[in-house]
């Protein structure tokens, strides 16, 4: 069920901030190499493997990740959008010696590095898969999602925001990293850092209430004995009681650094 719930949030992320993702896989292919062939890095559900088949004509993408079940929804994903010809899944622990992967022309890992045990050997790996004037991409999170902004459950929805960031850094997750600095310790060159602040507001796209359910659900249940039990209780009420609300809105900020082998 933990699967199946991060399985629909991802695939709801990409649904409801379609336009981040447009723009920053439209940036990717004005600097990525014709029919570019592509390694995904701890791919999920696979939101950017069919976002990079279905924008970038041509490419060729190998989706690699830990879940079986992740790739298996993949995979039925790719099937299902006629594009299972071009993409490929390797079952593979990064945190492992990476299985052979190159050489490669773009390695795109889109919130994958902060879950890395060891980033900077995680780099060096990218750095050994991409070819000559190859080309990383590594997107993250500078915050996770905020949907109550200027509603009564604003001030509940920061502080469980607070509480699961100390969890984070607790559980050794490299979030906040300075990658900028990282990547050009790997050796990469040309390292181009760029900022997205999202914030969308009425009309939202359809599974907007959906996302936003999904996001504070998963959030409240990882909080047991972290907040108070009123704290809890409004999370709960917060999002069970999204339908035909019209004060929702997203707004979360991504950091994206482009770089050449």
């Amino acid at each position: 069920m933990a699967h199946d719930h991060l399985i629909e949030l991802l695939d709801l992320d990409v649904e409801v901030l379609h336009a981040y993702h447009r723009d920053l896989i439209g940036w990717v292919g004005r600097e990525a190499a014709d029919s570019p062939r592509i390694v995904d890095l701890g791919a999920g559900s696979g939101t950017g493997s069919l976002a990079l088949a279905r924008d970038l004509p041509g490419s060729q993408i190998t989706a690699v990740d830990v879940s079986p079940e992740m790739l298996a929804h993949l995979r039925g994903r790719a099937d299902a959008a006629r594009v299972g010809d071009r993409i490929c899944t390797i079952e593979a622990d990064l945190d492992r010696s990476w299985p052979d992967l190159g050489p490669v022309d773009v390695v795109w890992a889109a919130s994958a590095m902060h879950h890395m045990a060891d980033p900077g050997q995680a780099l060096a790996s990218a750095f050994d898969a991409l070819r000559p004037d190859g080309l990383l991409v590594i997107a993250e999170l500078d915050s996770f999602p905020r949907f109550l902004v200027g509603t009564e459950h604003e001030d509940v929805e920061q502080r469980a925001h607070a509480e699961m960031a100390k969890r984070r850094q607790e559980a050794g997750l490299h979030m906040h990293e300075n990658w900028g600095d990282r990547i050009t310790h790997a050796g990469f060159t040309g390292v181009t850092e760029r900022h997205f602040a999202i914030d969308l507001r009425p009309p939202l796209p359809p599974a907007t209430e959906r996302y936003a359910e999904v996001s504070i659900r998963r959030m409240r249940h990882g909080l047991d004995g972290r907040l108070s039990s009123s704290d809890l209780t409004a999370l709960e009420k917060a999002a069970a009681g999204l339908a035909g609300r019209d004060d929702l809105s997203v707004r979360t900020e991504r950091t994206v650094w482009l770089a050449r082998r």
